[in-house]
């Protein structure tokens, strides 16, 4: 290590993930101001909602670091959820720098790649938790941690500043039910030899006490699975592989075969495999096989815990399945937890089972059959006094829940805490912590098979759309401004009758040919001036009848 010039040290920039739960996107660089070489951890999504009409994936703007990609050193990953690798496929090719994980969240990036014909396009380095990888004066290394998906990992940074750490996801969570185990050791170690910040998921920080083990609710589901005298079914978040596990070992146990319905939980199994998660002992049937086994000898392993309208579950519960239906007696655990936002939709699926008098599970206190894959307050605790950090700093999480841990950390005795804003460069070391500069960041939606602003695209068009309607008007006129057709509308997403019940296609079309007439042929002669006129003409016709002003569109021709 050299002598430190004050104006060097490591920061952290986020562009998601800091202010919501998602889209988990962090840049940690080591240099003076904006002038740094950079490693994106994590490159994720979020998922689009009645906010976002026509728009399923939501990504992060990587603007800023595209525009400095040659300073980008590469993408390390902490592990496999969607909302940490999912926007990959679709931004690692602009960047041009190899994507570093460990086995099981490459096969999945691969997989993703390979569907887009990009797989020739991103390099893909698989690393060895416990290894060091040096770039420059900066070496990273893979520390395993325990979440609800194979190998997560955080990230120790060290830097000639010191060692910060990137706890990405996890929870202490003593009785695993797939590897690894949570590296008590190493983090001991690593307060021992002093730890500049601790960068830490804040996604449970409101919640006292410890999240309960998987080993609990693969228990709970393996008792429910025993004595459920006629079909199960059952749901869960499709890379959760330890839960899957626990589904598989309790159905054999209960001499049920498994089925396996849901293209995503498909991939996630042959992933798992792959790596040694799921041996060939364990037998997982295609969905044709349904309905030929016996009610008391079937298990279904699903897709669509969050309501999803295509997902296999909520097929099933419309009894619009090809090869899947339930009936009265027969039983559905879903064994997840609703992601904000998607209350709605999941209820719709459980009541629309429940008509068809299938009987549903979902996790209380009195049945575990989920558990967070997040720490709660005693973890977080636990976890400060292995790693002892000069500061803290609270990521992954809307800002409720990093300013509970920003809280937790202060009373805890941790000597300095800050809050960081997606956009915000924050200097982690040498301390002290504070805002060096701000960027723009934001967000990029997948529409379609496009890539377009989140801000200013076309999704907030539809956002008024839908909620106002459009209006298309046609008028035909010749050069002198002579009237040379009817007036042409078509109204889409209006009330079809006034409240006197007349259609209100013809109320707009009276007030489209009333202002018409009353232009004059010399004001007619100039498209701009009867595309306005009749534009207001329609909305305060559509204002005065319905008390909304709809989207109006005046096509002019001239004949």
């Amino acid at each position: 290590m050299t002598d430190l010039d004050q104006d060097v040290d490591f920061a952290v920039l986020p562009l998601g993930g800091a202010g919501e739960i998602g889209m988990n996107l962090y840049l940690y660089g080591w240099g003076r101001g904006l002038n740094r070489k950079w490693f994106m951890v994590d490159c994720g999504v979020m998922f689009g909602d009645a906010s976002t009409p026509g728009i399923d994936i939501i990504l992060p703007d990587i603007e800023f670091i595209e525009d400095r990609r040659k300073d980008l050193a590469a993408i390390l990953i902490t592990h496999a959820h969607e909302d940490h690798i999912g926007a990959v496929p679709y931004l690692a090719h602009r960047l041009g720098v190899p994507v570093y994980g460990t086995k099981f969240a490459l096969l999945l990036i691969r997989q993703k790649l390979e569907e887009l014909g990009l797989e020739d396009e991103v390099r893909l380095k698989e690393v060895r938790a416990g290894k060091k990888y040096s770039f420059g004066e900066v070496a990273v290394e893979w520390i395993p941690v325990t979440h609800s998906l194979p190998e997560p990992n955080a990230l120790a940074f060290f830097t000639p500043a010191g060692t910060v750490i990137h706890t990405g996801d996890f929870k202490i969570d003593r009785t695993p039910t797939i590897p690894p185990e949570f590296s008590f050791d190493r983090f001991r170690q690593l307060g021992d030899e002093g730890v500049e910040a601790l960068v830490c998921d804040s996604t449970n920080a409101i919640r006292p006490g410890r999240s309960p083990s998987e080993r609990e609710v693969a228990a709970e589901l393996r008792k429910i699975i025993m004595e459920a005298p006629q079909r199960v079914a059952v749901t869960t978040f499709s890379s959760h592989v330890g839960r899957i596990r626990a589904v598989v070992e309790a159905a054999e146990e209960a001499g049920r075969e498994v089925v396996v319905a849901g293209f995503a939980m498909r991939r996630v199994i042959e992933a798992a495999r792959e790596v040694g998660l799921l041996d060939t002992r364990h037998r997982f049937l295609d969905e044709e096989a349904f309905g030929y086994l016996e009610r008391d000898k079937v298990l279904l392993l699903c897709s669509g815990s969050q309501g999803e309208p295509n997902a296999a579950l909520s097929r099933i519960a419309d009894d619009a399945h090809r090869n899947i239906a339930l009936e009265e007696g027969d039983l559905v655990i879903f064994s997840s937890f609703t992601i904000p936002g998607n209350e709605k939709a999941v209820f719709s699926v459980v009541n629309r089972l429940a008509m068809l008098g299938v009987e549903v599970i979902m996790n209380t206190p009195e049945r575990l059959v989920h558990t967070s894959g997040h720490p709660r307050q005693e973890e977080l605790r636990e976890l400060y006094d292995l790693v002892r950090p000069k500061r803290l700093i609270p990521m992954h999480g809307e800002f409720l829940h990093m300013r509970a841990q920003q809280k937790l950390a202060e009373e805890h005795g941790i000597g300095e805490t800050a809050l960081m804003a997606d956009g915000e460069l924050l200097r982690l070391a040498p301390g002290p912590a504070e805002v060096l500069a701000e960027v723009e960041s934001g967000q990029w939606h997948l529409d379609g098979r496009l890539l377009t602003p989140g801000d200013d695209g076309p999704t907030k068009q539809r956002r008024k759309l839908s909620y106002v309607g459009v209006v298309a008007v046609s008028v035909a006129l010749d050069f002198k401004g002579n009237i040379r057709g009817a007036v042409q509308l078509v109204a889409d997403g209006l009330p079809e009758v006034t409240e006197h019940g007349e259609l209100m296609e013809d109320v707009l079309i009276d007030a489209a040919d009333a202002a018409l007439e009353g232009m004059g042929r010399a004001r007619r002669r100039n498209d701009e001036t009867v595309i306005d006129t009749l534009r207001l003409a329609v909305r305060r016709a559509a204002r005065a009848e319905w008390g909304k002003k709809p989207v109006v569109h005046v096509l002019v021709q001239r004949v």
